[in-house]
């Protein structure tokens, strides 16, 4: 399965490409130990590093990356890069863009004296048939000054244009540069089916299962990495 990411040929090989989440992993998550010292429990604990789900879902999709440098300085935005002006197609030439509050009237987002960024994506996205993406903010990634609006696109029929990413700035106290290629958001392809849920009492059976899970868990560590990870 594969998705395909374009940009207008003026802009080939001046934008940093998406790229696969697991190529993406943040410097604190490489370095941070796999184990570290309980106070509250007198001995080691696994950390986040050795969680499967944790891990997984940072790697995996695809993360679009902030275009250029982006500097941060007493509330302002600026930038140095100097983008080709479009040829037969139109694009912005800016990292990013503003929403005006009253967008969000109504949400905990809103704020009257504070605008909402775009993050611009120059990048044309084409799913499979029968595929939607889900573009949100990148998995677990707390130490970014700013949190990217979920948002879930029909990407196997709206593929000729771009999709830009709303995003609240959290820290109005930050100051410096994120880097270009910075991720600013993640996306993960779904496919579109239509889903029933049903709710019972566990049978004797999959109570016994559970039962003997929860077991299992308690006896062993790593049972749902050695066992049930796909």
């Amino acid at each position: 399965m594969t998705l395909n990411f374009r940009c207008p040929k003026e802009l080939e090989g001046r934008l940093p490409s998406p790229t696969p989440a697991a190529q993406g992993l943040p410097e604190w998550l490489k370095a941070m130990p796999a184990q570290a010292v309980s106070a509250s429990f007198s001995g080691e604990e696994d950390t986040v590093k050795r969680c499967p789900p944790f891990i997984d879902a940072m790697t995996s999709g695809f993360l679009i990356p902030l275009i250029c440098d982006l500097t941060v300085e007493n509330g302002q935005f600026t930038w140095d890069e100097d983008l080709p002006a479009g040829g037969t197609v139109g694009f912005a030439r800016s990292p990013i863009g503003l929403h005006d509050p009253s967008q969000v009237a109504g949400t905990p987002l809103f704020d009257a004296d504070r605008f909402l960024i775009k993050f611009h994506n120059l990048w044309t996205i084409q799913a499979p048939k029968g595929y939607s993406l889900l573009f949100t903010h990148p998995v677990n990634r707390f130490d970014l000054p700013f949190t990217t609006l979920t948002g879930l696109v029909d990407c196997d029929l709206y593929h000729d244009t771009w999709i830009n990413f709303p995003a609240h700035w959290n820290d109005a106290n930050f100051s410096g540069v994120l880097p270009r290629g910075t991720p600013v958001a993640q996306c993960f392809p779904i496919r579109r089916e239509k889903w029933a849920s049903r709710s019972a009492a566990f049978t004797d059976e999959e109570a016994r299962r559970t039962h003997d899970l929860l077991n299992d868990i308690r006896r062993e560590k790593g049972v749902y990495r050695k066992r049930f990870r796909g």
